[in-house]
Parts: C-alpha cells; structure tokens; sequence
C-alpha cells in the first residue's frame, strides 16, 4: 500500500511539473463602477518557462481601442493558482477620458467542460496617477488563435541598440521552413567547419536578438515559446566572412524530442534566412 502512494504521489508531482500553460488565453475582464467600460475583452500572451511565468496581456474594447503591458508572474502547481503582476506599459490606444490600470491578476487554472480556463480578481492602479483602479473579475479560456500580433521577447538592451542600428540591406535567401512539433523550442548555432572567426547578428521576427557574436564550437543559443497560428523567420546576418569565405553555421533547432540542423550560409550580398511554425494539432 505504501508502494502504491509513493508511486502515485511521484505521478502527480509529475503531472504537475509538466503542465504547459504557454499560449493565448482569451475571455473578459470587468471592472466595478468607476470604470471607463464595465466590461472589456482581455487577451494574454503567456510565454514562460517551469513556474515562471512571462508576456504579454491586451485589455481591450474593441481592436482600436486597447492596453498592452508586459507581465511576468508565478505559477504554483499544487494549487494551481498565478498571480501575474503587470511590469511595463508597452502600448496605449485608447479614448482621452480613460486612464489605463496596471495589473496584478490572481487567478486559478481549471478544466471546465473541457475547455481550460484561468478564474480570478484583479487589482491596480493608474500607470500615471498610481492611484487605485476599481477592481474586478478575469474569466479566460485557451484559444488557438490572437486577437494582436505575436511580439517577440526582446532583452531591454537589445531593444535600445536595434533603434540605432544601421545594417546593410541585404536579401533574404530562405533556407528552409520547419514545422516544429511542440512550443519550446532551443535554437543552437555552431561554426558550420573550421572556426574562423566568424561573426553574426542574429534576428527573430526582425527582433535583434545577438549581436556581432563569434561562431565557435560553442553554441550560441536562443530559447523561445512558440504560439500557435504564427508564422516565425530567423535571419542570420554575416558581419564578416571569416578567413575562409563565406560565413556559415550549423543551427540546431530542438522542439521536444524533435531535432533537426539546418546548415546555414551567408555573404556581403545575401542573409540566410529559416522560417518556422508549430504544427497545427486541432482536429
């Protein structure tokens, strides 16, 4: 009997530890009397790793009229309760009598007639006056498709370099399309032969993600969550040949189990290009 428990508590645990809750949740947002709408459409981006818990949120009235902030949050699987505490005010679209409230959301993942859904409050303030926003409930379910556009997480510091940087146009040659079998996705990027020196700056939906660094034996890696319905294009930019022409790597792409290479080459004249989408699993 013992035996029994302990193998069935070791099965829960890791149940629990593999839960993905990454992807796009849909429902609404209410806020009590006080308000500018009693009601508007909340749309998260939720893009984390473990427990850890990142992206994007869209309260919103209509697609014209809408907030978008960044959030980043914790999950805890035993109770599986959030909280999610909006960080940074990214974007504001809406009429001049609203103000916009920064959240912090406590929610509660369930299975409702089999759809899963995140139950909760929220509470906050205004992003300018820092007084308090009235309060109200969120009711989310996963959906397969977004309302906005997926952005690519792009570390502050890369973000401020990209804004002054000037590249060389150059045309995309496009390697090869991937279909990936799971969201988590690494990529690893190696000198492709004898290490040379190479260098590149590498993008990810035209978001620079490295910058001017050396290809080696070493990988250089990225780690992203892809969303479903979203097509994804990394380009490698050569920012120089090497000592023997021309720049190429080979990028490892592991999504779950899955793993594929793909061999990458570029010049002064040419980026080489790979594009990528998870695969559509609906019925």
């Amino acid at each position: 009997m013992r035996l029994i428990l302990i193998i069935t508590s070791l099965l829960l645990v890791i149940n629990l530890q593999a839960q993905d809750l990454n992807g796009v949740w849909q429902g609404t947002l209410t806020q009590e009397p006080g308000g500018c709408f009693p009601t508007y459409h909340l749309e998260i981006q939720l893009n984390g790793s473990g427990n850890n818990l990142q992206g994007n949120a869209f309260d919103y009235y209509d697609k014209t009229r809408y907030i978008k902030h960044h959030f980043t949050g914790r999950y805890n699987a035993l109770n599986k309760r959030m909280v999610i505490i909006e960080d940074r005010l990214l974007e504001v679209n809406i009429p001049n009598d609203c103000v916009s409230c920064t959240k912090t959301y406590d929610l509660t993942w369930s299975m409702e007639n089999g759809k899963e859904a995140l139950v909760g409050d929220w509470k906050g303030y205004e992003s300018i006056s820092k007084k308090s926003c009235p309060p109200g409930k969120i009711t989310l379910y996963r959906v397969a498709a977004t309302a906005f556009p997926v952005d690519i997480d792009q570390p502050e510091e890369l973000a401020k370099l990209q804004t002054g940087l000037k590249l060389e146009k150059r045309e995309n040659e496009l390697v090869t399309t991937l279909s990936l079998e799971t969201p988590s996705v690494k990529i690893d990027l190696y000198d492709n032969a004898e290490i040379d020196n190479d260098t590149v700056t590498i993008f990810l939906n035209n978001k620079l993600l490295l910058y001017r660094q050396k290809l080696t034996d070493k990988p250089l890696t990225l780690k992203i969550n892809a969303f479903p319905n979203t097509d994804y294009e990394l380009v490698m930019y050569a920012d120089n040949l090497g000592s023997i022409p021309p720049n190429t790597a080979l990028m490892v792409v592991t999504a779950g189990k899955q793993r594929q290479e793909v061999r990458l080459s570029s010049s002064e004249k040419k980026n080489a290009s790979v594009k990528f989408r998870l695969k559509d699993k609906s019925p």
